[in-house]
C-alpha cells in the first residue's frame, strides 16, 4: 500500500460549507415563524380594541367625580395618542414605535407600559412556576399510577379523575379552597402578596387544571408506549414493572408530551389572569383585567406581546430539546414535523 493511498481523503470544502445549512435554516424559519405569531398577535388586539364602541381617553375621564367631560381636554388628549387619526395611521404609528423598541404609555395609569410589565411580570411567572411544580408530579403520578394498574373499578375511577379535574372551572375551585381554608380556617391569606402563604392557595387553583390536562395527555401515551413489542421483549427477559416504568416507558412517553408543553405555559399564564383576580394578586393578570376593562390599548398590548413572546420562547425551548430526549429527531425534522 502506497503512502498517498494510507492517508484519508481531505473533506471536501462544498460539502462542508453546506453541512450546516439544514440547521440554519432551521433556526431562520422559526426565527420567521416566531416573528409571524408577534405580528399576528399584536395586530390582532389592536384591531378588536379599535372597533370596541368606546375609547380609553373617554373613560379615563369618565371615572372621575366629574359628570361632564370637558371637550378641549378630550381633544388634546385623544391628538396625544393618535386617537384623533384614521385606523391605518394609528396603527402605523403604533407599529412605528414597536419597531424601535417602545411600548408607548399607558393612557389610564400614565407610566411607561414597559416598566409596568417588568413589576407585574415577577409574580406571575413565580405563580405559574409554583403551579407547574406542583402540576407535574400530580399529574405525572397519576397518570403513571394508573398505567401499571390492571384493569378493574379501581382504575376506571381513577381514569375519571383527570377529565373532572380538567372540567372544573378555575373561579370555582378558586372559591371554594378560599371558603375552606381561608374564611373558615384561616389557615392561608385571602388575598395579596404577601410571603409563601399568600401564594399556597392560588398555585393550587391553577395547578389542579394543569395537573389534569397532563394526566389526560401522559395517560394516553403510557398506553400507547406499554403496548409497543419492545416492552413485551424487555419482559420476557426479566424486566420488572418499576424498571420498565422509569427507564424505558417514561422517557419515550415525555416526548409527545414535550409537544404540548407550549399550550400548557400558555394555559398557565391564562388561567393566572383568573386566579390574581379571584384572590386579589398584584401580577400581569390583574394588569390585564383592568386595562381591558379601561381599553388601555398600549398597555392591553404590550400584555398581549408579552404573552405571546413567552409562549414563542417556550416553544422554541421546546423544538431545541427534541434532539436531546430522542437523537433521531434532528431540528430540521422537529421544526418540519410542527
Amino acid at each position: 500500500m502506497s503512502e498517498n493511498s494510507a492517508q484519508p481523503a481531505p473533506p471536501d470544502p462544498f460539502v462542508a460549507s453546506r453541512a450546516p445549512r439544514p440547521q440554519l435554516h432551521w433556526l431562520l424559519k422559526r426565527v420567521l415563524m416566531s416573528l409571524a405569531v408577534l405580528w399576528a398577535a399584536y395586530t390582532l388586539t389592536f384591531f378588536i380594541l379599535y372597533i370596541l364602541p368606546s375609547d380609553p381617553v373617554t373613560i379615563m375621564l369618565n371615572q372621575g367625580e366629574q359628570s361632564t367631560v370637558d371637550i378641549a381636554q378630550l381633544n388634546a388628549l385623544k391628538a396625544q395618542y393618535h386617537l384623533d387619526q384614521p385606523f391605518y395611521l394609528q396603527y402605523a404609528w403604533s407599529l412605528w414605535d414597536l419597531l424601535h423598541g417602545d411600548l408607548g404609555s399607558s393612557i389610564v395609569i400614565g407610566k411607561p407600559v414597559t416598566v409596568l410589565l417588568l413589576q407585574a411580570l415577577p409574580p406571575t411567572l413565580l405563580l405559574a412556576l409554583c403551579a407547574l411544580v406542583l402540576a407535574l408530579p400530580l399529574g405525572g403520578g397519576l397518570a403513571a399510577g394508573i398505567s401499571v394498574l390492571p384493569a378493574g373499578r379501581l382504575k376506571a375511577a381513577l381514569l375519571a379523575l383527570p377529565s373532572l379535574g380538567a372540567a372544573l372551572p378555575t373561579f370555582w375551585l378558586g372559591l371554594l379552597l378560599l371558603q375552606a381554608f381561608s374564611f373558615s380556617n384561616a389557615w392561608f391569606p385571602a388575598m395579596g402578596n404577601q410571603g409563601w402563604r399568600s401564594l399556597v392557595l392560588p398555585a393550587i387553583t391553577l395547578a389542579l387544571p394543569t395537573a389534569a390536562t397532563l394526566a389526560q395527555v401522559l395517560n394516553r401515551s403510557l398506553s400507547e408506549v406499554w403496548r409497543r413489542p419492545f416492552i413485551d421483549a424487555l419482559r420476557l427477559k426479566g424486566a420488572g414493572t418499576a424498571h420498565l416504568l422509569w427507564r424505558h416507558v417514561l422517557p419515550n412517553a415525555a416526548i409527545p408530551l414535550l409537544t404540548l408543553t407550549g399550550m400548557i405555559f400558555g394555559h398557565l399564564l391564562a388561567g393566572a389572569v383568573i386566579t390574581e383576580t379571584i384572590f386579589s394578586r398584584e401580577g400581569v393578570g390583574r394588569l390585564a383585567q383592568g386595562a381591558v376593562s379601561t381599553q388601555d390599548i398600549p398597555l392591553v398590548q404590550g400584555v398581549v406581546l408579552t404573552a405571546a413572546a413567552i409562549f414563542v420562547l417556550v416553544n422554541f425551548i421546546v423544538d431545541l430539546l427534541y434532539p436531546l430526549l430522542d437523537p433521531r429527531i434532528s431540528h430540521a425534522s422537529a421544526g418540519g414535523a410542527r
